[in-house]
């Protein structure tokens, strides 16, 4: 019975479409993997007692892969925010402070206080924890999970990349950063080459901030669409926005860093 279970959830898992999973497996072990390399001493020991032997990277997928799962389906809201068009920053902050709706802002925040404060939290639900925020910072600094509620955050914006049909946001989780062919290790090692100064100033900024930041830049590429299926030139496409790509994943594993920190440092 174990083993015909597992098999019903590696084919659910398969079946599951990959737009809906932020980054993909390789973006989101980017951001972890980065992630890692700026934790405390202090943090990294009470990690190792939550996550075992399991690394931050192997850690960042867990989020999409248990979208499998029936029993954790109510943790599918958490992914994302929606936010309307035209909103001003302090608009979009005072929706995020009073939506009550499950969504990675509220629940990013409800996780953080609860990891720091809680001295009674079950083991199990400091793993959950952990693991839902590792996957959560790294979904917000993918664009288009803080897109348009009316578009499914660019889903259904069908669009040509080269000749395979896609959408906007099957784009950005997967197929603009694939297309460097790195491992994760490699891609965190290309990309981590930060400053104190800069870290400093990406992790000072508000979850809020961080949010309307990937909106705005979601804004500019819907933009970009001026036609239904439009065919995009993927090469002239990736130069334009493969920068964009991977100063959000790094923007991401920075702060991500700081957030473990705060927490366990």
């Amino acid at each position: 019975m174990n083993i015909m279970k597992k098999l019903i959830l590696i084919a659910l898992f398969f079946y599951i479409p990959v737009q809906t999973m932020a980054w993909g497996q390789l973006g989101h072990r980017v951001v972890a993997q980065i992630a890692d390399a700026y934790l405390t001493p202090k943090a990294r020991i009470e990690l190792e007692k939550i996550l075992g032997n399991e690394s931050l990277a192997m850690a960042a997928n867990w989020a999409d892969f248990i979208k499998s799962d029936p029993n954790y389906k109510y943790l599918y809201t958490w992914h994302y925010v929606d936010l309307k068009e035209g909103m001003t920053f302090e608009q979009a902050e005072e929706y995020l402070k009073t939506d009550t709706i499950p969504n990675a802002f509220n629940k990013l925040n409800f996780m953080i206080k609860e990891l720091k404060t809680n001295k009674t939290l079950a083991k199990d639900k400091k793993l959950l924890y952990v693991r839902m925020i590792i996957h959560v910072v790294g979904d917000i600094h993918q664009p288009f999970h803080a897109g348009r509620a009316d578009d499914q955050g660019g889903n259904k914006i069908q669009l040509m990349w080269g000749n395979e049909q896609t959408n906007m946001h099957s784009i950005w989780d997967t197929k603009l950063i694939e297309t460097q062919q790195y491992s994760y290790t490699e891609y965190a090692h290309n990309l981590n080459h930060t400053t104190a100064a800069q870290r400093a100033e990406w992790q000072k900024t508000s979850l809020a901030h961080w949010i309307y930041e990937s909106n705005q830049i979601a804004e500019s590429l819907y933009g970009e669409i001026k036609e239904p299926n439009q065919k995009l030139n993927t090469y002239n496409y990736i130069f334009l926005h493969i920068h964009t790509a991977e100063e959000q994943m790094l923007k991401g594993g920075v702060r991500l860093a700081g957030i473990l920190n705060q927490i366990f440092g």
